[in-house]
């Protein structure tokens, strides 16, 4: 039998936090809006039109004070800043993990099955098909692409 998950207001989401150990810091600037950490993981969420609670800022684990986004290259998961690319590892990703259900949770948002078997990457960058999160229009052109436009020119 399925379960009802009750949608929380977002002052009720912020007090579950703030009860089960997140450290949650407030935006000066918006009133609606609030920081979450936890377990080395940081995202934010803000008050909906409706007044329920929708993702600002998506979660990841914190590196030099900035959240990293999880880079899959098929080989091995990376964790990505601005600065930095460093390989993440089984703690690494048990905190996202981890992170992820309990704000889900406090939110009351759905948990999606693949996602609660583990941990999803934000990008897939496998080495054969790089670039292919890119558009169409933005990606590079392929060798063999270069080629067919080259043989259609008339010479």
């Amino acid at each position: 039998m399925t379960k009802k998950i009750k949608e929380r207001t977002f002052e009720e989401a912020t007090a579950w936090l703030k009860e089960n150990g997140f450290d949650v810091m407030e935006v000066p600037s918006n009133p609606n809006r609030v920081f979450v950490k936890k377990y080395g993981c940081s995202g934010a969420i803000e008050r909906s039109d409706s007044g329920g609670v929708k993702l600002f800022a998506k979660p990841g684990y914190l590196i030099g004070g900035e959240i990293a986004r999880l880079v899959d290259k098929g080989f091995q998961k990376f964790l990505k800043t601005s600065k930095s690319e460093v390989p993440a590892s089984a703690d690494h990703l048990k905190a996202i993990h981890q992170f992820l259900e309990e704000l889900r949770e406090g939110s009351g948002s759905t948990s999606l099955y693949n996602e609660a078997l583990g941990t999803v990457s934000d990008r897939y960058q496998y080495d054969r098909v790089k670039d292919r999160d890119e558009s169409v229009a933005e990606r590079p052109k392929r060798p063999w692409e270069r080629a067919k436009q080259t043989a259609k020119k008339p010479a």
